[in-house]
């Protein structure tokens, strides 16, 4: 079965992550071996991006998030309700 995106084909979370960015990861998390001349440009180049599209780190957090979620890695929790962040501030139980 074929996955497309947007006329685009997806075969790996990777290229669902490329997309979803429409970026590519390398950009954002770098190559195995890359020079500090590499690093530089390439960070330049992120910087660039996000100076043009600043929500965009936003939705790399979002995609990022849902995919560790989603593997199981991270386990997000609701925020403390006010009598409990009170208690906690007090010392005094709700």
């Amino acid at each position: 079965m074929r996955n497309y995106v947007s006329g685009h084909q997806a075969d790996t979370a990777h290229d669902f992550l490329e997309l979803a960015l429409g970026t590519p990861v390398e950009l954002w998390l770098g190559v195995e071996g890359e020079s500090e001349e590499e690093r530089a440009a390439r960070l330049d180049a992120a910087r660039d991006i996000l100076a043009d599209d600043p929500e965009l780190l936003d939705r790399a957090v979002q995609v990022a998030a849902k995919a560790l979620d989603d593997a199981g890695l991270l386990r997000l929790t609701p925020l403390p309700t006010a009598a409990l962040r009170r208690s906690l501030r007090t010392g005094v139980a709700a």
